[in-house]
């Protein structure tokens, strides 16, 4: 079956409905182009560029935070007493390090849906140590994230190059573990996610740009504009109720997930 519009807005939406939850919204794409019978690396770079959508929702809610870093960036203020344009840099280093290295080999080897259920199994095992282990917190604000928990969180978003690990559920964990709340753990997740989104979808883009074609616009679209909203929905209602919700439960989500894509699709 090849890409259409109602299968890139199904796309979009679960991207958007997923992307900031610690339960893998690539992991959650491929599973469901899979159920679609959607394959080609064609669909491989729209699993990625879509995420675009729910990026922008990201920065549209937070562009006042980008701005002031940027003034302070400006005016030599950045420091590790307050969340700064180093904080990010520290958190992305890693993984855009690692990610520029081995880019083919993860597209190739990584996006199927059994690499995707130990993904899910894996995150999940992480989001439960950390919920249990984490540190004493020292950090209840996102501005209160010191250089060293930065780049530590940095770190952790590597284990997210795996499709089902979850970028915000391997950031939120990481930061649980290194002594962060996890409302500053998820808010940081999201400060870092436009910029390191940016940078790879917009690799991938220049990768694959052999493979698209105007043609493609209209599901290229669909995706992200069914993305974007459902995006600002999911940010502002997760960021509500972070408080109230414990890591672990969507960690059992992923398990569920998982367990039944196995029994009922993968056997």
């Amino acid at each position: 079956m090849t890409m259409d519009i109602w299968s890139a807005l199904i796309l979009g939406i679960i991207e958007g409905l997923t992307e900031f939850l610690p339960v893998s919204s690539t992991g959650h794409m491929i599973l469901m182009a899979d159920l679609l019978n959607l394959s080609g690396d064609k669909v491989k770079t729209f699993e990625i560029v879509v995420q675009l959508g729910a990026v922008l929702a990201v920065a549209v809610l937070y562009w006042r935070k980008y701005v002031d870093m940027l003034r302070n960036w400006k005016k030599g203020r950045s420091s590790a007493a307050r969340l700064s344009l180093v904080h990010l840099m520290l958190a992305m280093i890693p993984a855009v390090v690692i990610g520029l290295a081995l880019h083919s080999l993860i597209k190739t080897y990584l996006f199927g849906s059994e690499t995707v259920l130990i993904g899910l199994v894996a995150g999940g095992v992480l989001m439960i140590i950390a919920e249990r282990l984490g540190k004493k917190v020292t950090a209840e604000t996102v501005d209160d994230i010191s250089y060293r928990q930065a780049f530590g969180i940095g770190l952790f978003q590597c284990l997210a190059l795996w499709p089902g690990f979850s970028r915000s559920g391997s950031t939120i964990s990481g930061g649980m573990l290194l002594g962060t709340s996890q409302k500053a753990a998820a808010e940081f997740t999201f400060l870092v996610s436009v910029p390191i989104m940016f940078a790879a979808s917009g690799l991938d883009l220049y990768k694959s740009r052999e493979l698209l074609s105007i043609a493609d616009t209209g599901f290229f679209l669909t995706g992200l504009a069914s993305s974007f909203i459902v995006g600002l929905l999911a940010v502002v209602t997760f960021m509500k109720l972070i408080k109230k919700i414990r890591l672990s439960w969507f960690a059992y989500y992923r398990f569920v997930i998982a367990i039944l894509y196995f029994i009922f699709v993968v056997r």
